[in-house]
Order: structure tokens, then C-alpha cells, then sequence
């Protein structure tokens, strides 16, 4: 049930063999084809906002050609081989990438002169555009920007006898309920990790950074980058709060809390665990709060995705303004919005009905969240801090300390020169 923190669901299709299509003449509507990673339910969800676009459209018609097998391994092939989309979504760790190759157009002179809502750069949570920019250029539109909350199951806790979360919830708070909560004869665990929620979190919670700002080096090694890394590591398949590996693989990560098997799951907010009851009796109750305070601060992640225009588009001008009228569309139906005005309850119960229990929590955590910070090599990045790093640190292969140490050179040899 979470949101992937580096990989978007695994996503698109005929979008990758399909032509390029042709500039039309004037007076037609252009077909704008838009691949994305979507489902066959989230399909249906997003034609509809696609249908309320087209309907407002005088010269584009957007066409949806969704993957939701192999989405980006499709892409790479299609817009390598000049027969990509016109339109095509990212999520956050491939943008710079895409821009570095020059296969995604900058679009940063024609927002400077469009009014649309959706094209207004300021209204966008400055932590979360960024990772649509590029060398100060801006190459796409984010939209969405998902906070990570902390779901957490009532009935567990009055069980247990422990109070339930409380907005002055501290790590040493979360981490204690965690082990009062856990009860590994009965299958219950205070809490579950699995790499998700991203340890760069909780390194940003103790005030570390894992790139820091001018992209040119890896502090993972800090004693402020420590200190989040030895929090999440004790946790982390350490059977005196959370589920073992094994067990995980055996029941699933997010089934788990659906199960009331966990009691804290850190989900994104758009994740259905405060309501997946409503639809299923069997599932747990769940309810939502804001993640635990750090020693700096309660930052916590947002995973976003963007779409973006494919450099090779026949029709520029008619992809651009269906980017632009799509993604205030998208607005109105993913949380949560990634724009400032949008951040209230009104916009998020009307997007989702169901999150209205939640939704003072979401607009509260939106103020807290951000993005990574991305480079060109990410998925390189990505993968090298996974097997240097984080793989060996939640497996006990070595301390934060020596692992950071040993790491810090190979992910900096990465970063942009």
C-alpha cells in the first residue's frame, strides 16, 4: 500500500511501438498522446479527467496509452527511437536524467507568459518543484506531491494500553510505543520497515542531508546523517519493534497493517489504510497522524511524479497547452496537489471522499514535506547507495559510521562534475 520511494508502479505499453504523430493542419485537433504507468482502475479514473480536458480543447485531443508493465524500460526505447509520446510521466528521479539528454522540452519561457492555474510556478511547494528543474530551467509539471503520514491502528494501541500518537510525538515516543505495541507471539508489531519509508527521511529529521543542495557532495557520513541512519537501522527487522525480513516476504509489508498485524506503518497519503475497512470489513481500522519529530525537525518525504513534453513532439504548442489544462485536471483528482492553493481540506475531500478523516493531517504534513534532490545518474546513485549503503546497514554487515565512510566517494563520484 505505500508509495514506492524510487520507482514508480511499474508501468507503460503500446505508448513504445506507436508513431510519432504528425503536425496537423489548422482548424484540427491534434492527436497528444500521453503514456503513463497507470492500471486498468486508475486508467478509467484518469480518462475521465482526460475526457474533461479534450471536451474543453479547440486544437489537441489527448490519448491515453498507458503501461502498466515495464513502463520506463518501454519509454527509454520509445523516445530513443523518435517515436515517443508527445506527453509522458515521470516520477521524480528520472527528470533530471531525461533533461541532462536533452529527450524533454524546457518550458520555462512559455510558463513565464501563461495565467493558467496550474502553470503558476509560485503556487508550487518550492521543495517539491525542484525536481522538475533542471540547471534552473524547468523541464515538466509535478502533479502530484505525496506525503509520507503515519497511519496507525487504534485498537492496537487501547490493547496494548498505549496513548495513540500525539503531534508532540518524538522519536523516543514512537520508538518506545513501538516496542510496548510488539508481541511477536501473537504476529503484532509496533511498526514495519523495509527501506520504505526512504531512510533519507529520517536523516533529514536529524538535521543530515544525503545531497546536499549544490548537488556536489554525499554528507551521508555526518554525525547529524548518522544519527538518523543508527535510528532507523535498530528498527528496521529488529523483532523487539518490527516484523522480520522473512516475515515480511512470508505476509506483505503494507498487508500487514491491513491485517492489524502492524500497528505504525509510515504510508504515503494517498495510501487507502484509513479507509480500506470502509471497503473491506476485514481490514484493520486505521487512522492517520504526522510522522514522529526527529531531533531537527519533522520533515517528511514526498513522492512526486511529473509529466513532461518529449523534446521530439510534432506539435510543440498543442502538447504544451495540453500539459498544462491535464495537469490542473490531475490536481482535482490525485492527493495531494502539489500547488499551495490546493493544500486544504475542501480540495482533498472533494478529490477523495474518503480521506476525509485524514485530510487535516495531509495539509498539516504538507508543510513539513520534500522531495529528493535529483541528479542526472540517479537511478546509478540510487542503486550504488542501496548496495553500499543501506543493504549492508539494515543487515547488520557494518555501523553507519564505517558504511557512510566507505560509501561517501562512490555516490559522489555520481554527482554531477
Amino acid at each position: 500500500a505505500a508509495a514506492q520511494p524510487t520507482t514508480a508502479p511499474a508501468a507503460t505499453s503500446g505508448a513504445a511501438a506507436a508513431q510519432p504523430t504528425t503536425a496537423a493542419p489548422a482548424g484540427k485537433k491534434v492527436k497528444i498522446r500521453l503514456a503513463s504507468w497507470v492500471g486498468v482502475d486508475e486508467g478509467k479514473e484518469l480518462q475521465s479527467v482526460i475526457d474533461k480536458v479534450n471536451a474543453q480543447a479547440t486544437d489537441f485531443e489527448i490519448v491515453s496509452e498507458p503501461s502498466p508493465q515495464d513502463y520506463y524500460t518501454k519509454l527509454q526505447t520509445a523516445v530513443a527511437g523518435g517515436a515517443g509520446p508527445d506527453l509522458f510521466w515521470l516520477s521524480q528521479e528520472y527528470i533530471a536524467g531525461y533533461a541532462a539528454r536533452g529527450a524533454i522540452m524546457d518550458i520555462t519561457d512559455r510558463l513565464k507568459n501563461d495565467q493558467s492555474p496550474a502553470a503558476q510556478v509560485d503556487d508550487y511547494f518550492p521543495d517539491v518543484f525542484q525536481t522538475v528543474r533542471y540547471q534552473d530551467r524547468i523541464y515538466g509539471l509535478p502533479w502530484i506531491a505525496q506525503p509520507v503520514i503515519l497511519y496507525y491502528n487504534p485498537d492496537l494501541f487501547k490493547a496494548a494500553g498505549v496513548d495513540e500518537p500525539t503531534e508532540d510525538w518524538t522519536w523516543d515516543d514512537f520508538k518506545t510505543a513501538a516496542a510496548k505495541l510488539t508481541d511477536p507471539q501473537k504476529g503484532v508489531y509496533g511498526t514495519a520497515f523495509n527501506g520504505w519509508p526512504p531512510i533519507h527521511m529520517f536523516i533529514w529529521q536529524a538535521g543530515g542531508e544525503v545531497i546536499s543542495e549544490d548537488l556536489k557532495s554525499c554528507p551521508i557520513d555526518t554525525p547529524e546523517a548518522i544519527k538518523g541512519e543508527e535510528f532507523y537501522a535498530d528498527i528496521i527487522y529488529n523483532e523487539k519493534y518490527a516484523p522480520s525480513e522473512a516475515t515480511i516476504a512470508e505476509q506483505g509489508f503494507g498487508e500487514m497493517a491491513k491485517a492489524g498485524k502492524v500497528a505504525m506503518f509510515y504510508g504515503g497519503a494517498a495510501d487507502d489504510l484509513d479507509y480500506a475497512h470502509k471497503k473491506d470489513p476485514k481490514n484493520a481500522v486505521m487512522k492517520a497522524a504526522l510522522v514522529p519529530k526527529g531531533p531537527a525537525g519533522r520533515t517528511t518525504f514526498a513522492w512526486t511524479a511529473a509529466t513532461v513534453i518529449n523534446a521530439a513532439t510534432p506539435n510543440p504548442d498543442q502538447a504544451y497547452k495540453a500539459l498544462v489544462a491535464l495537469t490542473d485536471g490531475i490536481h482535482h483528482w490525485k492527493i495531494m496537489a502539489p500547488r499551495k492553493s490546493l493544500a486544504n481540506k475542501e480540495t482533498i475531500v472533494a478529490s477523495v471522499p474518503d480521506k476525509a478523516d485524514s485530510a487535516d493531517v495531509i495539509v498539516k504534513a504538507a508543510q513539513d514535506m520534500r522531495s529528493f534532490r535529483i541528479i542526472p545518474r540517479h537511478q546509478e546513485w540510487d542503486d550504488t547507495f542501496w548496495k553500499e549503503f543501506q543493504d549492508p546497514l539494515f543487515h547488520d554487515k557494518g555501523t553507519a559510521t564505517d558504511l557512510a565512510k566507505a560509501a561517501r566517494p562512490k555516490l559522489e563520484a555520481l554527482l554531477p562534475k
